[in-house]
């Protein structure tokens, strides 16, 4: 594992970010922004990650959907009741409030979706003699 900066993950993540920002204002419910919401959302941790640490993607795509899996684990407790923060709206929208499997679905095909590209890009630029 290396650190360094990679300028292409972390424009990813910017313009993800983005559109988190925008599906959060203006969504309220629906398909998007549940379902669409966090398969992005492993997406921007992913890219995040990638862009300071220089490593085999399976490890930032596992470190990626443990993090992920935990925060929903969490929805199933207290935690925010415990930290005194249930009622402020920052935490609620970044935590969640309530467990779903389905959420869980989407970080995995988001994860999977992410890895798979990135694994790609690089042997194509392996291949091609560029370094990733």
């Amino acid at each position: 594992m290396k650190f360094t900066f990679n300028n292409i993950h972390f424009i990813a993540f910017s313009t993800i970010l983005a559109l988190e920002i925008a599906i959060a204002y203006y969504l309220k419910t629906g398909f998007i922004r549940h379902t669409v919401g966090d398969f992005l959302v492993v997406i921007l941790i992913y890219c995040f990650l990638r862009s300071f640490i220089k490593t085999n993607p399976l490890s930032i795509a596992v470190i990626t959907l443990v993090l992920s899996y935990s925060v929903e684990f969490l929805q199933r407790t207290t935690f925010l009741q415990l930290l005194n923060l249930d009622q402020n709206k920052w935490a609620n929208l970044i935590f969640g409030n309530s467990f779903s499997i389905q959420d869980l679905v989407a970080y995995t095909l988001g994860v999977l979706a992410v890895t798979f590209i990135d694994i790609k890009k690089s042997n194509v630029y392996k291949m091609g003699g560029k370094k990733n």
